[in-house]
């Protein structure tokens, strides 16, 4: 059984450690902690460098120090704390730093409240189970064969077929009832690349509706949406050797996550609210009777200085945006405002929870939307990436890594 290591402060307020002991043993998983000697603690803070007022984030770093020494054996990493607090943020991002820097595990961190389920966790867990069980799997450069992607997400379905490391069909389309959508998605895709299903040697699915399509299907490969996203985002980047950086913006979450070699080694997902996600995009498109995909280009020629815009929540957003437009902003300067504002969350959120590094990788439906990019890269300093074909991410990893399982003798 793979063993997660947790390092957490306030867990076993209310329901929290049940929930997160929960969703690991959903994934095959178990959660262990680190054993420290009382004595020890004070030494191992000052080992650290830092030394918090409270005591549970004081055993936080101990637990941690003898992960790094050796003097405990894991797997993957898990950190933890309530989102309430100032201190336990400042730790839980040291900390992981601290991991990173002296050991090749796996890590996660997560601020959690009080009603947290396991199914908020599901998909992080998962993702580091992959990690630690299929290294091999996701180190893998080429597909070879004939293989299926299918990517049921929130707001899209896609659809990809690879023949011997080349994407020869794709589609995509509105997610609507799981089955159906996947299904003609698949059958136009498979059009496209003149194959029939009958050719096709394995199949692999991701995304929020993976489980009940790839039972529909007899997938080969159901894997979470963090690992394949990741492994479809180097490979259409051709960037699957050394270090880079991958932020995939998506219907309902966003996701930012570093990869080494084509492995994901840190990730961390979702956000205070939908005002961070290609969804509050959606509603400012309508608001200014533009489809989405016009979006971009219109914000492109605005400035976003010139509009001030709630950041941190799709409501509070839309007020802003009835507001600003009712004072007679234009809409340039109003659609640059919504790019900047979901990039500013981005970068205030998930992108100070990992160590960034170049090059960074946008992907997912609103890397299509020039002035997210150009958002994202005025707040970087650096433009991301966007590969041909970014938005297919999920079905090209899936396809990718269902190849794997044609060497399985």
């Amino acid at each position: 059984m793979i063993k997660i290591a947790q390092l957490s402060c306030g867990t076993e307020y209310s329901s929290v450690q049940y929930e997160i002991e929960k969703a690991a043993r959903s994934v095959g998983a178990k959660m262990v902690h680190p054993d420290v000697e009382a004595a020890e603690i004070e030494s191992c803070v000052e080992k650290f460098g830092f030394n918090p007022v409270s005591p549970q984030l004081k055993l936080m770093i101990a637990r941690a120090v003898h992960l790094a020494e050796g003097k405990y054996d894991a797997d993957a990493v898990f950190i933890a704390t309530c989102f309430r607090c100032a201190e336990g943020a400042l730790v839980r991002n040291e900390l992981r730093r601290y991991i990173q820097e002296n050991t090749r595990l796996p890590v996660v961190t997560y601020s959690f409240t009080e009603r947290m389920k396991s199914s908020q966790l599901l998909t992080r867990m998962e993702a580091l189970v992959t990690i630690v069980s299929r290294k091999e799997l996701l180190a893998r450069e080429r597909q070879s064969g004939i293989t299926v992607g299918i990517d049921s997400g929130s707001t899209t379905t896609k659809a990809v077929v690879m023949v011997d490391n080349q994407i020869e069909g794709m589609a995509w389309g509105p997610s609507g009832e799981v089955i159906e959508s996947s299904s003609s998605l698949l059958e136009e895709a498979l059009q496209q690349a003149g194959v029939k299903m009958s050719d096709v040697e394995a199949m692999g699915t991701t995304g929020y509706g993976r489980f009940t399509i790839g039972k529909h299907f007899n997938a080969k490969l159901v894997q979470e949406e963090l690992t394949v996203n990741s492994k479809g985002a180097v490979w259409l980047a051709d960037r699957q050797r050394g270090e880079a950086t991958i932020i995939d913006i998506g219907g309902m979450d966003n996701k930012a996550i570093t990869v080494r070699d084509g492995v994901p080694d840190n990730f961390t997902m979702g956000g205070i609210c939908a005002g961070a996600s290609g969804r509050f995009l959606e509603i400012v498109s309508k608001r200014l009777k533009l489809e989405v995909t016009e979006l971009g280009a219109i914000a492109d020629q605005g400035d976003w200085r010139n509009v001030r815009m709630n950041s941190y929540c799709s409501i509070f957003g839309i007020q802003d945006l009835v507001t600003t437009l009712a004072e007679g902003k234009t809409r340039p300067d109003v659609a640059a405002a919504a790019c900047h504002s979901v990039a500013e969350q981005i970068y205030e959120q998930q992108l100070q929870e990992i160590d960034v590094r170049q090059p960074v990788i946008q992907v997912g439906g609103t890397s299509l939307i020039s002035g997210m990019v150009n958002a994202m890269g005025e707040i970087l300093g650096t433009q991301p990436i966007v590969p041909p074909h970014s938005q297919y991410i999920g079905a090209v990893g899936a396809a990718l890594l269902s190849s794997g399982f044609l060497e399985v003798v």
